[in-house]
C-alpha cells in the first residue's frame, strides 16, 4: 500500500510531512538514484505553480536530486502539461511539478514524469516510495545553509507556446470576444502571452483575468474550481466563449456565449464528435471516468461512439486509452486527453482545440453541445479521518447497498475516496432529483458518523 503517493503525486500541507523539508530533500535524493539505475548522469527538469511555498520546495527538492548525482534545469513556474512536454522533447531522465493543483494554496505537491512524458505507474512509484523511506532513515537537509534553486530557462516557456499554436494554424479569432481566467496559477505565465499571439493579426479580442498571482491567491474564488465566475464574465463582456483553468492548468472547464458552464463531459462529447466527423477518432470509443454524466453515455451513443469507463485520475484515463487505442478521453472535471497530442491532460491544448472546433463548425459552443442532456447529479465531500474501506462498516454499507436497489437502473452510485486530499466523494446520479439528494445525503451522514473528523 503506497503511503506517500496518491492519484496525483505526493501532496499535503507545505512545510508538515510529507512536505517537510526532510522529506522532499528525501524525495529528490530517492528520485536521483532511481533513475541512475538507467542512466549514469541523469538529467531533470523542474517547474512549478505560483504558490508561495513551492520557491522552497524546488530548492530542497534540487539539493536531494543534485546530491544524488542527478542535474537540474528549471522551468520555473510554467504549467503541469509544459513539463511533460518538454521531458519527453529533451529527453529528460524525468520531468517534476511542483503544484497541488485545485488545492488551496496552503498545499502543495511534487508530480513526476516518465522520459516519454508520461506520468509514472503505480508500480514506479511504489518502488521510489520505498527508496524514500530507505533515504528518510539518513538523509536530512543540511542546517548551516539554504539550498538554492536553479536559475530558470525562459526559452522552456516560448518553447511550449510554440506548441501549442503548432497544433491550431488555422485558428483565428476573428470577430471573438474570449474571456480567459488563469485561476492565479501556473496559467498566469503563459496564458497571456499564448493568446496575444494567437491573436496577433488582430479581429479579436482576449480579456484575461485572475492572471495576478500573488503567492496565495492561486484558486482563490476563480478558476476551474468557480466556473461560475468566468462564465458571469462572459455575460458581463458580451463574449462568445469563457474559458477557466486550475492551478496547474492541466484541465480547462468552459462557458457558452450564454454564459451557461461547460463541463468536461460535454468537451468529450463536442471533440468526440468532430474526431468521428474527420475519421480521427479510433474504433469509435471515448475513455470517460466512473464520475461523467449517464447523459454524456447516451449523447455519445447516439453518435455510434462507444463509452468505456476508467478509475477517477487522468494517469488511469491514459492507461485505458493507450490499451484500447482510443484517441479521446477524460474526466468531467476537465482533464481532456487528445492521445497524439498530449501525454496528460493539458487546460491549454484543450481550449485551444475547443476554440479551433468551435471556428471550424461555424456554430456557438453552445449550439455543438445543446443535445447533451444530463441527468440530475450531487457530489456531496466528507471530510474524513481515515480511509477505512466503506464495504467493511456495516451502516455506510447498508446505505449505499439501499441507493443502489433504489436507482437500479435509473441511476448511479460513485463513493470513492479522494486520492489527493482526505475526503471520501459520494456521487449519486438519477432520473429522480428528489432521490438522489436523499441517498447522497443519507450515504454521507452515514460516513460522517463513521469517520468524520
Amino acid at each position: 500500500m503506497k503511503k506517500l503517493f496518491g492519484t496525483d503525486g505526493i501532496r499535503g500541507v507545505a512545510g508538515q510531512p510529507p512536505l517537510d523539508g526532510r522529506t522532499v530533500h528525501a524525495i529528490g535524493l530517492a528520485l536521483a538514484h532511481t533513475l541512475k539505475a538507467t542512466s549514469p548522469s541523469p538529467r531533470v527538469i523542474l517547474g512549478m505553480d505560483t504558490r508561495e511555498s513551492s520557491d522552497s520546495i524546488a530548492a530542497i527538492l534540487t539539493a536531494g536530486l543534485t546530491s544524488g548525482g542527478a542535474s537540474v534545469e528549471s522551468a520555473g513556474v510554467i504549467t503541469t502539461p509544459a513539463i511533460a512536454f518538454l521531458t519527453h522533447t529533451h529527453g529528460f531522465a524525468a520531468g517534476i511539478v511542483i503544484s497541488a493543483s485545485h488545492n488551496p494554496w496552503q498545499d502543495n505537491g511534487i508530480k513526476l514524469f516518465g522520459p516519454d512524458g508520461f506520468k509514472l505507474p503505480d508500480a514506479t512509484e511504489l518502488a521510489i516510495e520505498d527508496e524514500i523511506f530507505r533515504h528518510l532513515e539518513t538523509s536530512a537537509v543540511p542546517a548551516e545553509q539554504t539550498p538554492q534553486a536553479p536559475p530558470v530557462n525562459d526559452a522552456d516557456r516560448a518553447e511550449y507556446i510554440r506548441f501549442l499554436l503548432s497544433s491550431v494554424p488555422g485558428l483565428s479569432l476573428d470577430g471573438k470576444r474570449i474571456v480567459v481566467d488563469c485561476a492565479n496559477g501556473a496559467a498566469s505565465s503563459v496564458a497571456p502571452q499564448l493568446f496575444a499571439e494567437l491573436n496577433s493579426k488582430g479581429g479579436g479580442e482576449v480579456v484575461i483575468t485572475h492572471s495576478s498571482p500573488d503567492g496565495f491567491n492561486i484558486n482563490e474564488f476563480c478558476g476551474a474550481l468557480h466556473p461560475d465566475v468566468v462564465a458571469a464574465e462572459v455575460v458581463t463582456q458580451k463574449a462568445s466563449m469563457g474559458i477557466t483553468f486550475d492551478g496547474d492548468a492541466d484541465r480547462a472547464l468552459f462557458a457558452d456565449e450564454t454564459g451557461k458552464v461547460v463541463n468536461g463531459d460535454a468537451v468529450l462529447l463536442l471533440a468526440a464528435r468532430d474526431l468521428q466527423l474527420r475519421g480521427m477518432l479510433t474504433n469509435d470509443t471515448v475513455v470517460a471516468t466512473t464520475m461523467s454524466n449517464m447523459g454524456l453515455e447516451a449523447a455519445l451513443k447516439r453518435s455510434g461512439i462507444q463509452m468505456l469507463r476508467a478509475a477517477v485520475g487522468d494517469k488511469y484515463v491514459l492507461e485505458q486509452m493507450l490499451s484500447t487505442g482510443a484517441a479521446l478521453g477524460g474526466e468531467q472535471s476537465g482533464h481532456i486527453i487528445f492521445n497524439g497530442r498530449s501525454t496528460t491532460g493539458d487546460g491549454l491544448l484543450t481550449a485551444l482545440l475547443v476554440l479551433d472546433t468551435v471556428h471550424r463548425s461555424g456554430k456557438t459552443l453552445g449550439e455543438l453541445v445543446s443535445d447533451l442532456k444530463v441527468f440530475p447529479q450531487v457530489i456531496v465531500n466528507v471530510k474524513v479521518r481515515e480511509k477505512k474501506p466503506l464495504e467493511s462498516i456495516p451502516t455506510v454499507a447498508d446505505a449505499i447497498r439501499a441507493a443502489e436497489d433504489e436507482l437500479a437502473d435509473s441511476g448511479r452510485v460513485v463513493i470513492r475516496y479522494s486520492g489527493t486530499e482526505t475526503l471520501c466523494r459520494v456521487m449519486i446520479e438519477a432520473e429522480s432529483e428528489p432521490l438522489m439528494r436523499h441517498h447522497a445525503n443519507t450515504i454521507a451522514e452515514a460516513i460522517r458518523t463513521e469517520l468524520g473528523v
